[in-house]
C-alpha cells in the first residue's frame, strides 16, 4: 500500500488532513536534510552532479533524516517512497519523475497544481500524483530551462526548450495560462532508431521500408508530413539512419531530437532564443543559410515551420540532394499548400513560382498517421514533380487504408529504373524487392 494510501486509512474524515499530513512528512523532511547537509551544499549536488549521482550522494541524508525524526510507524517500504519523492523534488523533476522514467509513458500534461495527465499507447491517463503548489511547478519549468539560458516571466510567459535527454518541453505560465503553471513533455522513444523497428511494430511493411530505404539511398529529397504526435520525429529518424556512412549529415532543429547514434559523420545545430537582454537570437533560418557554407552531404531540417522553408527549397535546388525534413499537414496536398504558405513567409512571390519551386525541390512526400486508438502508421508515399502545364503534380506510389491497416503499391516509382540504369541499385536487390511486393 502507498503511503498516500496508508495515510487515507487512517482516523480522518477530511481527506484535505490527509493531504497535509503527507506534505508535512516530506517538508519536515526536506528541512531536516537541508539543516543536517546545508542549503549550499545540496544544491552544489543537486546542479554539479549527474542525477543519479546526486542522488547516492544525498540518500544516506534522507534516510538519516527519516529514521531520526519521522513517523517511526512507517514500513521500510513506505520510507523507501517517501526517500525517493523527496530525491525527485530536490534532483530531479518532482512528482513527473517517474512519469519521465517509465518508458511506456510518451507525453506528460500538467494542467496546474490539480490535473495532470499522461499519454500511454495513445491514450491519455489522468496523473494522480498532485503539486504541492504552483510554486512547485514554476521550480520545474525552471530547472528546466535554466541550464540552456532560457527565460519565463511575465513578460516572456511561453517557452519552448528540452531536457538533457532530448525529450521537448513546452511550458506556459500565467497571465497567460489562466488556471496555473502548464507544461507539456514530449518523449521520444529510444527503441526506435531504423525502419526495421517500425516494421517490427507494425507501422509498416517490410516492402514498403525496402522501398522508402531505397529513397533514401538514391537521394530522394523527401518531406515527412502528418499531424502533431503522428510520429514524423520518429519516421525522420529512421530514414535518416539509411542515409549511407560515408555522407555528412547536418541536422537542424529547434530543440534537439533527432538520434544518429549508429552514423560516424553528424553536425547538429539547434536555434537559439533571444536572451534576456533581447540579443543573440538564431533562427531555423540561420542555420540552414549557414548549413550550406559548411559542406553538408545531407541536411535534415527537424521541421520546416516558417520562413527557413525557402532556403530549404533552395538548398534542395543547388546540390543538395537527399535532404528530409518534416512539416504538420493531413495530407500530400495540404503538404504541398503549408510549403507554399510558409515560403511566402520568406520571399514575396506569387504562389505559382514558389509552387514551381517545390516541384523542382521536393521528390516524395511520407505521410505520417495516427489512429483514433492511438495506433502510428507510416501510410501514404506520394512522388512530387512538375505539372506540364506548370505548378506540382502529385503520384500516388504507396496508398493506405487504417482500417485494415493494409498497404498497396499504386505504381512502381520511377526513381527505381533510373537507379538501376545508373547502378546506384543493384539488379540483385531490387528484383528481391520486386517478388516481396503485393501483387
Amino acid at each position: 500500500m502507498s503511503l498516500q494510501k496508508r495515510l487515507q486509512s487512517v482516523q480522518t474524515d477530511d481527506a484535505s488532513d490527509t493531504a497535509t499530513r503527507y506534505q508535512e512528512i516530506k517538508t519536515n523532511a526536506k528541512q531536516g536534510i537541508l539543516e543536517r547537509v546545508g542549503f549550499a551544499e545540496v544544491a552544489h549536488i543537486a546542479t554539479h552532479n549527474d542525477p543519479l549521482a546526486a542522488r547516492q550522494e544525498l540518500y544516506p541524508a534522507v534516510e538519516a533524516v527519516l529514521n531520526a525524526d519521522i513517523h517511526q510507524s512507517l514500513s521500510q517500504e513506505e520510507r523507501e517512497q517517501i526517500v525517493q519523492e523527496i530525491l525527485d523534488d530536490i534532483v530531479g523533476l518532482g512528482p513527473l519523475q517517474p512519469l519521465l522514467e517509465d518508458d511506456s509513458v510518451t507525453e506528460i500534461m500538467v494542467n496546474g497544481d490539480n490535473q495532470a495527465f499522461f499519454e500511454r499507447a495513445g491514450k491519455l491517463y489522468p496523473f494522480e500524483s498532485s503539486f504541492e503548489s504552483e510554486e512547485q511547478i514554476r521550480i520545474i519549468i525552471d530547472r528546466i530551462i535554466s541550464p540552456l539560458g532560457r527565460r519565463i516571466d511575465e513578460r516572456s510567459p511561453l517557452v519552448h526548450a528540452r531536457l538533457a535527454c532530448g525529450y521537448r518541453v513546452n511550458a506556459v505560465i500565467p497571465p497567460i495560462a489562466l488556471d496555473g503553471p502548464l507544461i507539456t513533455i514530449r518523449k521520444f522513444s529510444d527503441r526506435i532508431g531504423s525502419l526495421g523497428e517500425l516494421v517490427e511494430l507494425g507501422a509498416l511493411p517490410q516492402w514498403y521500408a525496402q522501398l522508402l530505404s531505397f529513397a533514401v539511398r538514391v537521394r530522394m529529397d523527401i518531406a515527412v508530413a502528418g499531424g502533431t504526435g503522428s510520429g514524423k520525429t520518429t519516421l525522420l529518424n529512421a530514414l535518416s539512419c539509411e542515409i549511407p556512412e560515408g555522407e555528412r549529415i547536418i541536422t537542424i532543429e529547434d530543440s534537439a531530437e533527432l538520434k544518429f547514434e549508429r552514423h560516424p559523420h553528424v553536425v547538429r545545430l539547434e536555434a537559439r532564443e533571444a536572451s534576456i537582454e533581447g540579443e543573440g537570437a538564431v533562427s531555423i533560418r540561420d542555420l540552414v543559410a549557414n548549413a550550406l557554407r559548411m559542406r553538408p552531404d545531407r541536411i535534415v531540417v527537424g521541421e520546416v515551420r516558417g520562413s527557413e522553408c525557402i532556403d530549404m527549397l533552395q538548398a534542395m535546388n543547388t546540390g543538395h540532394d537527399g535532404s528530409l525534413t518534416t512539416l504538420h499537414a493531413g495530407s500530400a496536398d495540404e503538404a504541398i499548400v503549408r510549403l507554399t504558405l510558409l515560403a511566402r513567409y520568406g520571399i514575396d512571390l506569387p504562389g505559382s513560382l514558389i509552387e514551381e519551386q517545390i516541384a523542382m525541390a521536393l521528390d516524395g512526400i511520407v505521410m505520417s498517421e495516427r489512429t483514433a486508438q492511438g495506433k502510428r502508421y507510416v501510410s501514404a508515399f506520394v512522388g512530387v514533380s512538375r505539372a506540364a502545364s506548370g505548378g506540382v503534380e502529385l503520384h500516388t506510389f504507396v496508398s493506405f487504408d487504417a482500417v485494415g491497416p493494409t498497404w498497396e503499391l499504386i505504381g512502381e516509382p520511377p526513381f527505381i529504373e533510373r537507379a538501376l540504369r545508373a547502378g546506384t541499385l543493384s539488379e540483385e536487390e531490387v528484383c528481391a524487392w520486386r517478388a516481396s511486393c503485393p501483387s
